[in-house]
């Protein structure tokens, strides 16, 4: 049998017309469309193209300029700002040379990502047909695509991409591959008042047609515009950077509302004096402030780890080509999978056929392989020359007539000449239209119409094989049953998966029987829907009642489904709360791709496909996925570890100068300082990206809550460690028999005070990454080990002969050290205390 004729759930070009022009009768078209078979003339397709528009997908631009100043706006870089703005403003220009030069490197690392990425629309534009033939004054043309408006009568050959929606009007049949717009496995018979998709292309006949959506009003159009409104929110990455960057300036802010008030308050209402220098003054603390509040190389950081963390993910053949999407697919909990080419081999083999006039299987597919067209594309004819044993026997039929398949007649038909001269023919098509051919009744006809439901109901598609002597009956040789396989390694995959905690969910545009039969045979389940039993024809797609939801939550997959449904069943469980990955690989699934929170295109996809995913895989089948979340899971719990000792060290650095400066009159580290901190620390950190993780056995969240409690208590008591060292460095400076062993400065308490920040962020992180004791395996990473070893080393250097700093005695930078060893030990103790309580950090 050949591919089934499909249209979608929704009028195409409402915009345009008030007729169904896709379901009136012709003569109704020609007559709503104000044209004929003669076609339109040159002024009136200019008139048309003024009114209608350029037959072509457009979108607004955003210029370049436009998407590159985006990355200075947020939480994090208002932050910056603000800090290079008030170093400008008292003079520090070091400090606004650095500051700006951290700005600039994040808005252009995420500007460069951006642009890297594909954009869908202009791949779904270039997948529009370049030329068409047109018939305009009475004469076929060729002219450009967007050209063709409404009424236009086009003729489409062999291999020809459709140039818009169009109804066949003229000639005998064609056969188009829609399979990138419909989802469906199998090209389609068309004939005479059939719908033809923009975008589609022919694959056997030719016939003329005429034009009835263009552009954005065509059945392609809606799916470009689906794409254009799908994923306009911001990742859960995003929204993360953006919550943590909204505690800390609120607590920055609390911070300099204390800070400021007590330094009035000492100037104004206990000194009694007041001078300008005092304003500088307080400027020049609430600076170092603000510096010490900004993570200013976090995005820097997250940036750099997913990138190479994309690059280990190209090493399991799947390319990433939007970086936050790594994070999305580490909390993937959703999978939706397409089916062919995806869960199956994409590829028809015969399975065991239904013998009735034939002797033997191969008798059955030789006489099918004769009424077949040797050398076609047609997918059921390659299978049936791929199950024929002895390829030889076919040189023995000389070919003098062959009728290619006939959507009316539903069947091919050939007539040959053996060896011996005799006149055969042998024909082969829909079941019931051989059976009819044939004559065939009583016993016979019941046992093929069971034949044919029996096989339907296990998804598979049957074909009627006849042939007949010169001037004999024709006689019902047999049924031929074909199947589009799973792949070899797709059940297995599918129980990793959900060892893995996803569910898996199966999209296709075949019918439910064949979606439920190779569900079940994958392990998907049987829950199968047609998926306009679920979503009516007005529905609208992103508001969906709770009745729909519930549906779509619990079913294990759809058939019959169409773009605007893809994107609905994504949009559905979004809205439930689940983090949803889906697969695909044509047009039809561009919006729903797009819309995920991580798009995945498998491989053979289309241009469209592509570019709207996240994620492009280069070697078939799902197993390629389940590597991907593990390996994104890896990436995530790397970067949240980053997150925890990001924070609790800007916690401890915040509250650490305001209380010092508040309690003892100075800031115990200068402006200079605090950029050190954030260079030394955070720049051999981004080595993170190599660390030694534990395997997540369920998805990833970013649970802010958790996070944010969990780094603050860590916080807490890093800054009773920083604080520790200040009241004795303080009571040093006071305690006469200290100072005649090792005397010391304030300016050498703000050393103290940068050596312990500086190393003692170093062995928070070696804290904070392991969920048991920080010496318990996983160990660190080389790369991650040897960073911070060089950058423990440079920064005693830096303080033990003054670079940068002022120098301090190597006995105090002995003992600073073993402070910081024995709260490594304590700090443990209070992480795995806090891991108890909150595990879903």
């Amino acid at each position: 049998m050949q591919g089934q004729e499909s249209s979608p759930n929704n009028q195409n070009n409402s915009d345009q017309q008030s007729l169904d022009l896709q379901n009136a009768d012709i003569d109704a078209v020609y007559t709503e469309l104000n044209t004929s078979p003669a076609g339109l003339t040159k002024n009136e397709a200019s008139a048309r193209l003024q009114k209608y528009g350029p037959n072509a997908i457009q979108e607004k631009e955003q210029s370049a300029l436009a998407k590159f100043l985006r990355f200075f706006w947020g939480p994090i870089p208002w932050m910056i700002e603000a800090a290079a703005l008030l170093s400008a403003l008292i003079g520090h220009w070091p400090d606004f040379a650095i500051i700006m030069a951290l700005l600039l490197y994040n808005a252009i690392a995420g500007f460069w990502q951006e642009h890297k990425a594909a954009n869908a629309l202009a791949a779904l534009k270039a997948s529009m047909a370049p030329k068409a033939n047109v018939l305009r004054d009475g004469e076929y043309q060729s002219i450009d695509a967007a050209m063709v408006v409404p009424g236009d009568i086009v003729r489409i050959k062999l291999g020809q991409v459709v140039p818009a929606d169009v109804r066949f009007t003229e000639g005998k049949s064609i056969s188009i591959d829609q399979a990138a717009l419909t989802g469906e496995s199998l090209p389609v018979s068309k004939s005479i008042g059939d719908i033809g998709y923009s975008s589609s292309i022919a694959k056997r006949g030719e016939m003329t047609a005429v034009v009835i959506g263009t552009g954005h009003n065509t059945f392609f159009g809606r799916t470009a515009q689906l794409v254009a409104g799908a994923g306009q929110n911001a990742s859960h990455s995003q929204k993360a950077v953006t919550h943590i960057g909204d505690f800390l300036i609120v607590l920055c802010l609390v911070l300099a509302v204390i800070l400021v008030g007590t330094e009035l308050y000492r100037d104004i209402v206990v000194a009694e004096i007041w001078h300008w220098s005092d304003i500088i003054n307080i400027l020049r603390t609430v600076l170092v402030l603000l510096i010490a509040s900004i993570p200013v190389a976090m995005p820097s950081v997250i940036t750099v780890t997913n990138a190479l963390g994309a690059l280990a993910l190209s090493r399991k053949k799947a390319i990433v080509s939007r970086l936050e999407s790594i994070e999305e697919l580490a909390g993937v909990d959703i999978l939706c999978s397409d089916k062919t080419g995806t869960l199956t081999k994409n590829q028809l083999c015969l399975e065991e056929p239904t013998l009735f006039s034939a002797k033997k299987n191969d008798q059955l597919i030789l006489a099918a392989a004769i009424a077949s067209e040797a050398g076609a594309s047609d997918p059921i004819d390659q299978a049936i020359f791929a199950g024929l044993k002895n390829k030889e026997e076919l040189k023995k039929y000389k070919v003098d007539e062959f009728t290619p398949f006939d959507p009316v007649s539903k069947r091919t038909e050939v007539k040959v000449q053996n060896q011996d001269g005799q006149t055969l023919y042998f024909s082969k098509g829909a079941p019931q239209a051989i059976v009819d051919l044939c004559n065939l009744s009583g016993a016979k006809a019941d046992k093929a119409s069971a034949c044919v439901q029996q096989q339907a109901s296990r998804g598979l598609r049957s074909l009627g094989v006849a042939q007949k002597a010169n001037g004999s009956p024709w006689q019902f040789l047999g049924i031929l049953s074909l199947e589009d396989p799973p792949r070899d390694d797709s059940k297995d995959t599918i129980q990793r998966a959900r060892e893995h905690g996803l569910q898996v969910k199966m999209i296709t545009g075949d019918d439910v029987a064949i979606g439920k039969e190779i569900a079940t045979q994958v392990g998907i389940g049987t829950n199968i829907f047609a998926a306009s039993s679920v979503f009516t024809k007005s529905q609208d797609m992103d508001h969906l009642p709770s009745t729909i939801v519930d549906t779509v939550e619990r079913a294990d997959g759809f058939g019959r489904v169409f773009p605007e449904h893809k994107y609905a069943i994504v949009k559905a469980l979004q809205g439930r709360g689940h983090q949803v990955a889906m697969t695909g690989d044509g047009v039809n699934d561009a919006p729903a791709l797009k819309q995920a929170d991580c798009g995945i295109a498998v491989s053979g996809a289309t241009d469209a496909a592509r570019a709207a995913a996240a994620i492009i895989l280069t070697s078939p089948g799902l197993s390629t996925i389940v590597d991907a979340i593990d390996e994104a899971r890896k990436i995530f719990e790397r970067i949240i570890n980053y997150v925890l000792f990001r924070v609790s060290m800007t916690l401890d650095i915040m509250v650490v100068v305001v209380f010092a400066t508040i309690m003892f009159g100075f800031s115990p580290l200068t402006p200079v300082m605090i950029v050190l901190v954030a260079l030394l620390d955070d720049i051999p950190i981004m080595t993170i990206a190599y660390d030694n993780t534990l395997l997540p056995k369920e998805p990833v969240h970013w649970q802010m809550r958790d996070l944010l409690l969990g780094s603050s208590i860590i916080g807490l008591f890093s800054i009773a460690q920083t604080m520790g060292i200040l009241f004795i460095g303080m009571e040093w400076l006071n305690n006469t028999n200290w100072q005649s062993w090792i005397a010391l400065n304030k300016e050498q308490i703000q050393t103290i005070v940068f050596l312990q920040i500086v190393a003692g962020g170093h062995l928070l992180l070696f804290v904070v990454r392991s969920r048991t004791a920080f010496f318990s395996k996983p160990l660190p990473a080389f790369p991650l080990f040897i960073a911070i070893v060089g950058t423990q080393a440079f920064t005693v250097l830096m303080c033990g002969f003054g670079w940068l700093v002022p120098a301090i005695p190597w006995t105090i930078i002995g003992l600073v050290w073993l402070y910081m060893i024995i709260w490594m030990f304590f700090l443990d103790l209070v992480k795995k205390l806090l891991y108890r309580r909150l595990s879903d950090i």
